[in-house]
């Protein structure tokens, strides 16, 4: 490649960088916007942005204005469902990747919950050992045992396998739910739903 091509390259590549950081900051322009109609066509646009506002629209959902907050994390949703189309392999990857930096201790607690989630959609076998690392948080382990659950491969049932070892006994029963969801079968924990909540005065039919 001549040195004029590469710079002619180097241009382009710079332009399209710019555009897309334009978008990005003239998509929270509009998701903070007063007016509803501006935001619900800010987010119901928001796939075609791509990574590039995940961090932005992180931060945005914890806007102390809650109709801001709600158009942020729609417009993430639209994001990672654009990302999850048939075909979008490499774009998938950049969002997950950076959903994956939502799970930092440092963010709120709601942010990294709604993050585990929008990776149940569209993260695979690479996301899941900071998936699994949360099952050892209290406020989070729910949710991330279930994103394990519903992460196909047999990473993520490992994953369950291996936090079913170590985790309290109160969690125990949760752990082994999804494994049996998973086709694995787990001696001494009863299904939960199979467990009876309230006691019952009907007797057995006799045989």
């Amino acid at each position: 490649m001549s040195r004029d091509k590469a710079n002619k390259k180097s241009v382009a590549g710079a332009g399209v960088g710019a555009v897309r950081t334009k978008a990005v900051t003239e998509l929270i322009e509009k998701i903070k916007d007063s007016s509803p109609e501006v935001r619900t066509k800010a987010w119901l646009g928001a796939g075609e942005v791509g990574w590039r506002a995940v961090a932005a629209l992180a931060e945005a959902m914890t806007d102390e204005d809650p109709e801001v907050a709600r158009a942020a994390k729609r417009a993430l949703w639209k994001i990672v469902r654009h990302a999850g189309r048939p075909g979008a392999d490499k774009e998938r990857k950049n969002v997950a990747t950076h959903l994956a930096g939502l799970l930092a201790d440092d963010k709120p607690v709601a942010v990294r919950r709604e993050t585990l989630w929008m990776l149940s959609e569209i993260g695979e076998k690479e996301l899941i050992k900071p998936i699994a690392g949360l099952m050892s948080n209290k406020e989070l382990r729910e949710d991330a045992r279930m994103v394990l659950e519903r992460i196909p491969g047999k990473a993520s049932v490992a994953a369950l396998m291996a936090g079913f070892k170590t985790s309290p006994e109160d969690f125990k029963g949760n752990i082994a739910q999804s494994l049996r969801k998973r086709g694995k079968k787990v001696r001494g924990y009863e299904c939960v739903k199979l467990v009876p909540t309230k006691k019952t005065t009907v007797k057995a039919l006799p045989k």
